[in-house]
């Protein structure tokens, strides 16, 4: 083919790329100012700038920065720029901190997007001979079960019908906050995340299974208690299990194995729980009796799944959404403390919306524009996931001004770029009427705490309106403010976005 032929094609292809991404700020993308710039070489992985092996090292074991991943975002971009990569162990990673390159990245993820690797969670099923869930499957397999759960999840009217269920799992959040309060003098409940971990947890058992596990009772089942501690562990270890080449698991057998025990309790909790309730279907549906209630397990049986289908994709269910609600209901509650005017207009808001006394539904949620900002900031200032991960498997992709080869791990480093001044004025300020304001010049991809596109939280909607409900219940029950003797609460890694030390608040009756 001519050279001229070659370039001329080349960008006419940049041409239309530019079309494509025109939507984004112009400040995020600019179109190159010569045909020579638009046809320039693009830079290869090995021109990409980042730290060397035994800095990321230093930083990682030195620096405590396996808990500190989000801060190494910010301090990466600083340094590098908005492209970067790292070694973590055998595995390389591209990071990019940048709306715009960040969209990029996500409109050339083809059909079946991939994420991460999640290789020590996919060793554990295969060494048992588990079958992949959605947070684990892959192309075509995921394909499958994404559209049977998005039928259930994702339409709004759908979504709404879990409101009842939802709302008497905050009614049980509320007794419980109200019996921890009155333990202490103050008035303080200590550790809310804590509180809030088993409420996310019994509000997706009641989605999943229309049937409440104990969390919010006074004393809670120790199974339920094991299941929450095998959570905690099995996300402490990813990331250790996933840095370690599998040759080491016969040297260092402790993690892998404690990994492993994790996992093993959650699938065995998760089973029990699934063969208990479609038994109970099933006894039902031979008297001749309707089945009353809404649960995704029994959604799932009638598509025809095999059971070892369910089982992988209710575990990871149970344990996809509960980090999601414990998390962003504390930061948002800390926040509010800290904020007592923002609070008070919310309680105005919530009172204006429902009636005296009136449990708050789906449809009075629709009318709490500020409660939702709230949320949306929550999210925006500690993201549950802080990096997100792609991996384009089968071409390569460019990104900016880099080529970068296909298989290649990316990491969208979410935790960055929804703490961008360009986008974000006062980044580090809560300021939830910032999302009223429907001028503002935000670039649709600087704060994504639910994914986007395909690989998006198929459970956003429920967790929303989870979130939603718990809180103006809360606010509507209690005046939270911060407890006497506190200090501020930074965030940590820990595969998520947690709080770093104990979230203690005062909960005070209206």
């Amino acid at each position: 083919m001519p050279q001229a032929v070659k370039l001329a094609g080349r960008a006419s292809l940049l041409a239309r790329c530019l079309s494509e991404l025109g939507q984004a700020p112009a400040q995020a993308i600019e179109a190159p100012k010569t045909l020579a710039q638009a046809i320039e070489a693009p830079k290869t992985l090995a021109q990409m700038p980042g730290p060397g092996a035994l800095s990321f090292f230093y930083d990682l074991f030195c620096r405590r920065g396996l808990s500190r991943l989000h801060e190494l975002q910010m301090e990466g971009k600083a340094k590098y720029g908005p492209v970067w990569k790292a070694s973590f162990g055998p595995i390389l990673t591209v990071h990019v901190a940048d709306p715009g390159l960040i969209e990029q990245v996500l409109r050339q993820e083809g059909k079946h997007p991939v994420r991460s690797d999640l290789s020590s969670w996919k060793d554990y099923r295969e060494s048992r001979g588990h079958a992949y869930g959605l947070l684990t499957a892959e192309g075509e397999e995921w394909q499958k079960t994404r559209s049977i759960l998005a039928k259930h999840m994702l339409k709004p009217k759908e979504v709404e019908s879990y409101a009842g269920a939802l709302n008497s799992v905050v009614g049980d959040l509320v007794r419980r906050l109200e019996l921890r309060r009155q333990r202490h003098e103050r008035h303080v409940v200590t550790d809310v995340a804590g509180e809030f971990y088993k409420f996310g947890l019994e509000g997706i058992s009641s989605v999943l299974f229309d049937s409440r596990i104990g969390c919010l009772e006074a004393e809670v089942p120790e199974e339920t208690e094991t299941f929450i501690r095998s959570i905690n562990t099995m996300f402490v270890m990813t990331l250790l299990t996933m840095a370690m080449p599998k040759a080491l698991h016969r040297l260092f057998p402790k993690p892998w194995k404690t990994f492993c025990e994790a996992w093993d309790y959650m699938f065995a909790f998760a089973k029990k729980h699934i063969d208990r309730r479609l038994a109970e279907v099933a006894v039902q549906v031979a008297r001749g009796q309707p089945v009353e209630g809404k649960f995704l397990t029994y959604y799932l049986a009638k598509e025809q799944l095999s059971m070892k289908e369910i089982y992988g994709n209710v575990t990871e269910l149970l344990l996809a959404g509960i980090d999601t609600i414990s998390s962003t209901l504390s930061w948002s509650l800390y926040e509010l403390a800290r904020h007592p005017e923002v609070q008070a207009a919310v309680h105005a808001e919530i009172s204006a919306a429902v009636q005296d006394g009136a449990i708050p539904s789906a449809s009075d949620v629709a009318r709490m524009p500020l409660l939702k900002a709230v949320v949306k900031e929550a999210l925006r200032l500690y993201p549950v996931i802080p990096g997100n991960a792609r991996v384009i498997p089968d071409r390569d992709i460019q990104v900016g001004e880099y080529i970068i080869p296909k298989k290649t791990l990316i990491t969208l480093c979410h935790y960055a770029t929804s703490r961008d001044e360009r986008f974000f004025p006062e980044p580090n300020a809560f300021r939830p009427e910032r999302w009223l304001q429907r001028d503002a010049a935000r670039h649709p991809y600087a704060s994504l705490p639910f994914g986007f596109g395909k690989r998006s939280c198929v459970g956003r909607r429920i967790a929303e309106l989870e979130v939603h409900l718990a809180l103006a219940q809360i606010l509507t029950h209690f005046d939270v403010r911060p407890e006497p003797a506190d200090c501020p609460v930074k965030p940590m890694t820990r595969t998520l976005l947690v709080p770093e030390k104990d979230i203690n608040l005062q909960f005070l009756s209206r």
